[in-house]
């Protein structure tokens, strides 16, 4: 392998621009425009979209979908490390009381810095493969809630890939099947990442701003995913918002 090119002496204020404008875009928020940014920064228009392209580029930067302003893209994402926080007893306590009440797997997972983390596998029901769950967020229900409160999924997604027959890899239709998501409150798959197994999952928002801070799901067969129990999607939107409060 051959060795990096050395630093020329301008880059280390390129370098510093654009760290200037990752900054200004997480001060700002999703939505920020390069005129925004121009501003806040005094830098020059031809700079600040220079800086911009390179960033998108790179995908440390997304064009949200109106191309009316910028966001965090997915690599952006993967320069803080997440802390998992440690689960309160109390919220130990509703996640135990829903799995005493149904024969599922019951799985809790937070969401921070746009990573999935499950903080509660069920001992008794363990997910086949939580690293999967974390890398391909579309494929499960818990990473479709977290896909589903973007500005735009793509930043999340490194790729389509297919993991079993059923897994949904087209782009619009991902698009359709998030927007339902955020319709419905619910999310689930079946059979994308196990064509035996499908879940459901319900999002746990925090009741002071409806932040999205986690996800409770239900892992059972495919079959009874795809036509679940009214009385169950109840019980576990019931115990989901009973966790706000508590991790919110």
């Amino acid at each position: 392998m051959s060795a990096p090119p050395p630093i020329s002496g301008r880059q280390p204020r390129a370098v510093r621009t654009a760290l200037a404008v990752l900054e200004e875009v997480v001060a700002a928020g999703p939505g920020v425009t390069a005129k925004e940014i121009s501003a806040a920064l005094r830098l020059p228009p031809a700079t600040t979209y220079r800086v911009l392209n390179l960033l998108v580029g790179e995908e440390y930067l997304v064009r949200l979908p109106d191309l009316r302003g910028f966001a965090l893209g997915r690599r952006a994402a993967r320069l803080a490390p997440v802390g998992v926080p440690r689960l309160p007893t109390a919220a130990r306590g509703v996640v135990d009381h829903l799995r005493s009440r149904v024969r599922w797997g019951v799985h809790l997972a937070v969401f921070d810095g746009g990573r999935l983390h499950l903080l509660d596998p069920d001992p008794d029901h363990p997910p086949s493969d939580p690293d999967l769950l974390a890398r391909l967020p579309q494929a499960s229900a818990l990473g479709r809630l977290l896909l589903a409160d973007q500005p735009d999924w793509r930043a999340l997604v490194r790729e389509l890939r297919r993991v079993t027959d059923h897994t949904v890899t087209d782009p619009d239709r991902l698009s359709r099947v998030l927007d339902e998501v955020t319709e419905q409150g619910l999310a689930s798959q079946t059979g994308e990442l196990r064509p035996d197994r499908g879940c459901l999952a319900a999002a746990v928002r925090s009741p002071a701003d409806g932040r999205l801070v986690a996800g409770l799901a239900l892992s059972g067969p495919a079959a009874r995913v795809a036509d679940p129990d009214p009385e169950l999607v109840a019980l576990l939107r019931e115990h989901a918002g009973s966790l706000g409060p508590l991790l919110g």
